[in-house]
This record gives C-alpha cells, sequence and structure tokens, in this order.
C-alpha cells in the first residue's frame, strides 16, 4: 500500500474514533443495534462511556500502527493484499 492510501486510511480511521470519543458520537451509537457493527459484537450493552473508552483504545492502537507503518513499509503489507 502506498503512504498516500496509508494516510488517508489511517485519517478516516482517526475520524471514526475522534467523532465518537470528542464528537457525540458515543452518545448518538448508544444501544444502538450499528454500535456493534463500528465498536464491538458487545458494544449495543455498554453505555457512552464505555463506547469512549473502546474508542481511546482503538485511537492508541490506531496512533501506533500509523507510526510502524510510516517508517517500517513492510507493515503496510499486514493491511493490503498488494504486498
Amino acid at each position: 500500500m502506498s503512504l498516500f492510501w496509508w494516510t488517508v486510511f489511517h485519517a478516516l480511521d482517526a475520524t471514526l474514533w475522534l467523532w465518537i470519543l470528542r464528537w457525540g458520537g458515543a452518545a448518538w451509537l448508544e444501544g444502538t443495534f450499528l454500535s456493534g457493527f463500528i465498536v464491538s459484537t458487545f458494544a449495543p450493552r455498554w453505555n457512552a462511556e464505555g463506547l469512549r473508552m473502546a474508542a481511546l483504545i482503538m485511537l492508541v492502537f490506531c496512533a501506533i500502527s500509523f507510526a510502524l507503518g510510516l517508517f517500517m513499509p513492510e507493515v503496510r503489507c499486514w493491511y493490503s493484499r498488494s504486498c
């Protein structure tokens, strides 16, 4: 995967987690079936704080994987079939 697409996909991913964490996405997703697709299969049972915690954990993981892929291009092959 090229550096451009790596950056675009991670920016979109980070935007999703920031929406849940900071911009009211957790309250909007709380108790909905859609949260099971986005966050976890157990997420419809979680309250907004649980969704925010999951988003924070995923945002940290997203940042670490972005940095690894940025400096080690072979890591990008884990996410793509084009390598």
